[in-house]
C-alpha cells in the first residue's frame, strides 16, 4: 500500500489530527486518520520524531506502578510512569524528571533505554522510549492538579493478583506480567 498524501484536519494544543490518502491493493484510493504530537509536513516525516518514554522502575524486588485516571477512557488504570520529552531535554533527564514529577522518588541507576517504539501504531505514529531504571526515596505526590496519580511499589506476588482484578495500559501490563513471572 502506498500513502499519496496528508492533510492537517485539527490542530489541537497536544495532538494535530491527520488525514491519509493511500491506494489500497487493488488501487483504490482511502482515507485514513491518525493524530501525532508533531508538526507533520510530508508523508516521510511519518513516525520519525520521539515524543517521550515510559519507565519501568524498580526497588529492589519491586516494581513501581502509578494507578492513574486517564481521560480517555473515563476510569484509572494500572500504568508505567511516563511523560514527554521537553525541548533540549536529554533521554536521561526526561526520565529523571518524570520519576520525580509523578512519585517524587529519584533515579538511582538507568539500566537501559531501549530504541524508540510506536505506541499505538493503528491511530497515532507517537514514538517513545522505554527505560528501565532503579529508584529510591519516599513516594511523595509532585504530579500536576491536572492528574490524578497513585504511586506505589508491588511485589510479584501482589502484581499476579492485580493481573487478575484490575485494568491496565497494555504496555504495563506486559511489564506486570514478564515482572511477576521472572
Amino acid at each position: 500500500m502506498d500513502i499519496v498524501g496528508i492533510r492537517k484536519v485539527n490542530d489541537g494544543k497536544y495532538l494535530k489530527n491527520y488525514e491519509l490518502t493511500y491506494v489500497n491493493k487493488v488501487g483504490k484510493e482511502k482515507k485514513y486518520e491518525i493524530v501525532s504530537r508533531k508538526e507533520i509536513e510530508t508523508i516521510d516525516q511519518l513516525g520519525q520524531r520521539v515524543s517521550g518514554v515510559s519507565i519501568v522502575a524498580t526497588k529492589g524486588d519491586q516494581l513501581l506502578l502509578l494507578h492513574e485516571f486517564r481521560m480517555g477512557i473515563n476510569k484509572t488504570v494500572y500504568n508505567l510512569c511516563a511523560g514527554m520529552i521537553e525541548d533540549g531535554e536529554s533521554m536521561e533527564d526526561c526520565i529523571e524528571r518524570e520519576i520525580f514529577e509523578e512519585t517524587g522518588l529519584t533515579v538511582t541507576k538507568i539500566h537501559k533505554i531501549l530504541p524508540a517504539s510506536y505506541s499505538a501504531v493503528a491511530i497515532s505514529d507517537i514514538k517513545t522510549n522505554i527505560a528501565f531504571v532503579e529508584v529510591d526515596g519516599e513516594i511523595t505526590d509532585h504530579s500536576s492538579v491536572n492528574e490524578e496519580i497513585r504511586a506505589d511499589f508491588y511485589s510479584k506476588e501482589e502484581i499476579l493478583s492485580l493481573l487478575e482484578t484490575e485494568e491496565f495500559s497494555s504496555r504495563s501490563q506486559i511489564v506486570a506480567y514478564m515482572f511477576a513471572n521472572a
